[in-house]
């Protein structure tokens, strides 16, 4: 301030309230001098000393009792008020950015969003008869894609009712179905219920494993947003339909549909739409065919939902619920298994990689399928345990080696080894033909005579199935009644070696062993090859490669694949297989195989029985179709004398008789370029040196056994008229 001689005057600055204005306010806000900048030290001019603080006046400077403290409680009370939103602002700031801190954790370990994509469906590989019905479905889903316009608009709906009712109205996340589940969980200490949508659902399915845990949810939270910023909402829905599980190995609605009810998911009901719907909450626990009642149960629950939202009539639901759905089951055990089991072993050599859906037609005949496994099924439920036999297997094939049925086994879902393909066995005499085959190429025939008499090779002494032996006999009724003796000589005659070069030029490829017993089927061999090899006697003298693949194809249509010409080619004569087929054909009028004669075809074949009864074979054809049976116990147990003459040979002649049904016959090849030649035979025939010296004194030849007529019985057909030989030496059946 100024002072009268013009100057300013510094002034310090003083923090003592004038007497009586603290006690006006009821507060002291002096500052001491101990308080100032230098401490206790007294400011110059000032005039001020040190003192120390002074307490408020009692009674509050003389104003009315109280009134001051009440306005201090409302001025606590708006500070704690204040405090308290302002430490939940705080917390509410920190709990966003934890939450912000955990989002970004989580989704660091999840690839970049600009990085991710749908990954690929493990493809299904659909097996289709001939006629284009499906066999089977193979590959990790079970079944092929579908588009949602395939599918009838309930069963997309179905999901919805129960799943995920709000499907098209969140964005992927449902934050009323998540705290609902955290609620659950907290309650019932642990994870008990998730509130996954179905956009989640998929989210899992594609990127997540299994594992139920808040950092999956999180994850699962992320990619749930991602797909509904990627793709629509319909979109979303057909990927989860075509991915989610359904139990059984089914993944995706067609698999689950082809599984549970034998159709196309296009194809099924609403009672069917509302199981399927309901399956996916646990598809192990609810699969209707292994619990039938909770899974109607569970539609009845997935019907009420459809109505309530109207995605079904109450028409509709009424008739529904009176019809519940009920499980398809297969014919038998599923034998198309064994077919589908074989396409997927060759498939590598027709299409070795593939990443989409195929469609593989198969040579198979959907008809022929079924009426060869229940042949195979009744006999062996009808006299398996008489005859102590527990398995068998059945080929069936055209003569240019495509398969037209195969059965792997007596039921799938009990064993699904394929003993039509894989086992092999001893094939006993039906291994003869082969050896007949040889001998017929060094220039024997049919008429040709060989003893059947007592034979010794080393140790080895080999005996007829009677143990009787005829004397001089034909190779046609050789063959026919299956005398071991004459294919032992034969045998011998021609080679071991060259009976397994004929065998192996035909299409056997299992390894067999050049010895003497080979003329006995000693070496095992498959149904499989048997049968193929038995095709070059069918059409005519070319070798085969059995195959089952038709096409292959793309789902949309475009050709992989498709099968040419190819085998073989030429394996012996037309002359050599018209010899054969007329020794074969014998085997049905007079021999083992008399009674699977089918009326109005000429048959040609071979019954085999292997060493202490182990296997039974009859393998059989008509210039159409060859068909081999094989049956016996898959740990080598020996049967109680089944022969291929008796069950096998029953098998064969039901299904054969299913199979031409309806066909107009077909002669057997190059029969009609065969016949007897009296001359080329007399001087084949055994030595006759008795006849020789009646000749001689006589002047006329006598008859030998190549020359000599058989008797009536043994040219004769029909069920009971038995061969000459039956009658006087009581030959079985082999």
């Amino acid at each position: 301030m100024a002072n009268g001689r013009g100057r300013t005057t510094r002034q310090e600055p003083n923090f003592d309230a004038p007497e009586g204005r603290g006690a006006d306010r009821g507060s002291d806000l002096r500052m001491s001098a101990a308080d100032r900048a230098g401490g206790s030290v007294a400011k110059r001019g000032s005039g001020s000393t040190e003192r120390g603080g002074r307490q408020p006046a009692k009674g509050g400077g003389g104003r009315g009792k109280g009134g001051g403290g009440g306005r201090s409680r409302s001025r606590r009370r708006g500070s704690i008020l204040g405090k308290l939103v302002y430490t939940c602002v705080v917390l509410g700031l920190w709990a966003v950015i934890g939450v912000a801190g955990l989002v970004a954790y989580h989704a660091s370990q999840l690839p970049p969003i600009d990085q991710l994509s749908v990954p690929k469906r493990p493809p299904n590989i659909a097996i289709l008869a001939s006629d284009g019905s499906l066999l089977a479905n193979r590959g990790e889903t079970g079944g092929r894609t579908v588009s949602i316009k395939e599918l009838p608009p309930y069963l997309p709906r179905a999901f919805v009712a129960i799943e995920d009712r709000r499907f098209y109205d969140h964005f992927g996340v449902d934050p009323v179905g998540i705290a609902r589940a955290v609620v659950q969980n907290l309650t019932r200490r642990g994870v008990s219920q998730g509130g996954s949508t179905l956009t989640q659902q998929l989210a899992k399915n594609l990127f997540l494993t299994p594992e139920r845990s808040a950092s999956r949810k999180i994850q699962e939270a992320i990619l749930a947003l991602w797909l509904e910023h990627k793709y629509s909402k319909d979109e979303i829905l057909e990927l989860y339909l075509n991915r989610v599980y359904f139990g059984a190995g089914a993944y995706g609605v067609e698999a689950a549909a082809q599984r549970y009810f034998g159709k196309p998911a296009k194809n099924v009901s609403l009672a069917e739409a509302a199981m399927l719907g309901g399956l996916v909450q646990a598809p192990s626990r609810l699969a209707p065919n292994r619990n039938l009642k909770a899974a109607q149960t569970r539609a009845a629950q997935v019907l009420a939902a459809m109505q309530e939202l109207g995605f079904a009539k109450e028409p509709d639901v009424k008739v529904a619920l009176a019809q519940p759905a009920r499980t398809y089951s297969s014919r038998g055990g599923g034998s198309a298994n064994y077919v589908a089991d074989l396409v997927m072993d060759v498939l590598d050599d027709f299409l070795p990689k593939f990443d989409a859906d195929i469609v593989v037609s198969t040579t198979v005949d959907s008809s022929l399928q079924a009426a060869a496994e229940k042949a195979l099924v009744d006999e062996l439920n009808a006299k398996g345990v008489r005859y102590n036999v527990g398995q068998g297997a059945l080929v069936s094939m055209k003569p240019d080696g495509a398969v037209r049925a195969l059965i792997g086994g007596r039921d799938y879902a009990q064993s699904q080894f394929n003993r039509a393909t894989t086992a092999k066995r001893q094939p006993g005499s039906s291994f003869k033909p082969f050896v007949y085959l040889s001998a017929v190429e060094r220039g024997l025939t049919p008429d040709t005579v060989r003893d059947d008499a007592p034979i010794k090779i080393g140790n080895w002494s080999p005996e007829n199935y009677t143990h009787a032996y005829h004397g001089p006999v034909t190779l046609r009724d050789a063959l026919a009644q299956s005398l071991n003796t004459v294919a032992v000589r034969l045998g011998q005659e021609v080679g071991p070696k060259t009976v397994v070069q004929t065998a192996q030029r035909l299409g056997i490829s299992s390894s067999l062993q050049a010895n003497g017993s080979i003329a006995l089927g000693t070496s095992e061999v498959t149904p499989m090859e048997m049968v193929g090899a038995y095709c070059a006697f069918a059409n005519g003298g070319t070798g085969v490669i059995p195959y089952v693949i038709a096409s292959i194809k793309s789902a949309d249509g475009k050709v992989l694949y498709k099968r040419g010409a190819g085998g073989l080619g030429k394996v012996m004569s037309a002359d050599a297989d018209g010899m054969m087929n007329a020794m074969m054909h014998e085997t049905f009028v007079s021999g083992t195989a008399r009674k699977g004669d089918i009326p109005g075809w000429d048959l040609a074949g071979k019954t085999g029985t292997s060493q202490d009864y182990r296997d039974a074979w009859m393998i059989g054809f008509s210039g159409s179709l060859v068909t081999g049976v094989w049956l016996g116990n898959d740990d080598g147990e020996s049967t109680k004398k089944a022969t291929g003459g008796s069950l096998p040979l029953e098998i064969w002649k039901t299904y054969m008789t299913t199979a031409l049904k309806g066909e107009k016959p077909v002669p057997l090849p190059n029969m009609n370029r065969w016949h007897a030649r009296p001359e080329a035979a007399v001087a084949q025939a055994a030595p006759n040196p008795i006849g020789d010296i009646i000749g001689a004194i006589t002047g006329e030849p006598q008859q030998t056994a190549s020359t000599r007529p058989p008797p009536p019985q043994q040219r004769r057909r029909g069920g009971d008229d038995r061969n000459f030989f039956e009658k006087l030496f009581g030959v079985g059946e082999d």
